[in-house]
């Protein structure tokens, strides 16, 4: 489980930010679970106040775990996206850390770069509530705990300076890593971005028959039109070929297992990219077209509906509830931004409630979202859709800045009207709208246009002139 982000000098995050999911009240966990940290955190703002760039840190966090050996050549520094209003801010780290709680054992990650390298970087372990050096890096030196084994300490002599030696430790098979850096690959999801096309897990994932039944239940309880969601796939023409591997011939309805094993493999640092592309090359060569969602409707419908012909909602409701599905089931963290996009603050509601219900959420998945909808700050149909250690606020100062903080700063009592407060002002996070200003820019250009002029007849000889 994911206990708090820490992120400071990315985008329009200048200081020190922190997302702590540990929770300040009694009542964000149910006695039933074992749940280290909350497992719903909802950020709340105005436009523009910052709160898909902290999403989007935790997402840069990610791709820097996972591809910084391949994105790492020589001499070719870093990308990152420091804070643009500043100029000292260049010149100054960014920084990314991360508290994590894997197998009942804390561990800390976390680094600082600039655009040539990485400049700190360390990983923690808290097994028996004792602080465990795993290692420390400063700049090209590295210092490791009294009980480092010796094959991660040799993982430094391949460690570029603009890599992290986490990425490589992994994919050396070193197991005191792999815990954190498979949290990066494996249990940390980004819901798609909403877009006319497909899914891209449609193509990216294998959709087995019974997550299309819990889609089917799941769209027609929303009341949506749709009776059930079908995959149509397209079989290639793999007559007369032949694809061995290590002398074995494997036969077409395995291949796609061997492309996932390879891509597993690939991450682990155990291959290189070569065989999967060859795997991958035959693949397309002998596939058909892709997989196509098909949506069928009750009453008079005589054709299901592919995804172009749907509705916003029921397809932004098909992408979400399908990485809802997946999480829950094998736990993880979801993070969804502008959750209450193309979606009812009910069906919102329901999606939060599934990670707050121990039955449903077994293995402790959390989600965390960006939202404008004040909706879910109050109750919907008699029930609190987030409790007071769920919800965020975001802020952006006169300069620039984001501010994140919590609404337990503010000391809530359980029965406040939290949505009027917030419509309200009372917890920031909301524009200062100059609304004279406002209502000048959007009608100056029906002011400036000329006025209509006509002439009325009332009858044979009187006229008149009107505007």
């Amino acid at each position: 489980m994911l206990l708090s982000f820490r992120v400071e000098n990315h985008k329009s995050i200048r200081e020190e930010q922190q997302l702590l999911l540990t929770p300040t009240y009694d009542d964000a966990r149910p006695e039933s679970a074992d749940w280290e940290a909350i497992t719903v955190a909802g950020i709340f703002g105005a436009n523009a106040s910052g709160k898909s760039n902290l999403l989007n840190a935790l997402s840069f966090m990610r791709d820097t775990v996972r591809w910084s050996m391949n994105h790492g050549e020589p001499g070719g520094g870093i990308r990152r996206e420091p804070f643009a209003l500043d100029a000292e801010a260049a010149a100054d780290p960014s920084v990314f850390v991360v508290d994590l709680m894997l197998s009942g054992v804390r561990h800390t990650y976390g680094f600082a770069i600039d655009d040539e390298q990485v400049l700190e970087e360390w990983l923690y372990t808290y097994p028996k509530r004792r602080k465990r050096v795993l290692f420390e890096r400063d700049g090209e030196e590295f210092e490791f705990g009294d009980s480092t084994p010796a094959k991660l300490r040799r993982a430094k002599d391949i460690t570029g300076p603009n890599v992290l030696f986490l990425t490589v430790a992994a994919r050396a098979s070193n197991e005191e890593v792999e815990p954190v850096y498979r949290w990066f690959s494996e249990e940390l999801f980004f819901a798609s971005e909403r877009s006319s096309g497909p899914p891209a897990w449609l193509t990216e994932r294998q959709v087995t028959q019974e997550q299309l039944v819990r889609l089917s239940e799941l769209l027609r309880s929303a009341d949506t039109g749709v009776h059930s969601v079908v995959l149509k796939t397209s079989p290639g023409n793999v007559e007369g070929v032949t694809f061995a591997v290590d002398g074995r011939v494997v036969p077409p309805g395995e291949w796609e297992d061997l492309r996932r094993e390879e891509t597993r493999r690939v991450a682990r640092g155990d291959r290189d990219f070569s065989r999967l592309s060859a795997v991958s090359a035959v693949i397309a060569q002998t596939s058909g077209r892709p997989p196509e969602l098909l949506f069928h409707h009750g009453g008079l419908s005589v054709r299901p509906f592919t995804w172009e012909e749907e509705s916003q909602g029921t397809r932004t409701l098909t992408a979400l509830g399908y990485e809802v599905q997946s999480v829950l089931e094998a736990g993880g963290v979801l993070v969804v931004d502008e959750i209450d996009a193309s979606l009812h603050p009910h069906l919102s509601a329901q999606v939060i409630a599934l990670f707050r219900d121990v039955t449903r959420n077994p293995h402790g998945a959390q989600l965390i979202f960006t939202s404008h909808d004040a909706a879910l700050l109050g109750q919907i149909r008699g029930e609190r859709v987030l409790l007071r250690d769920h919800v965020w606020f975001v802020e952006k100062e006169a300069y620039g800045r984001t501010t994140l903080y919590p609404l337990s700063d503010f000391r809530p009592r359980g029965e406040d009207n939290r949505a009027r407060r917030y419509l309200v002002g009372r917890y920031g996070g909301v524009p200062d709208i100059d609304e004279s200003t406002l209502r000048d820019a959007l009608s100056q250009g029906a002011s400036k246009r000329e006025p209509s002029v006509r002439k009325v007849c009332l009858g044979e000889q009187t006229c008149q002139t009107t505007e």
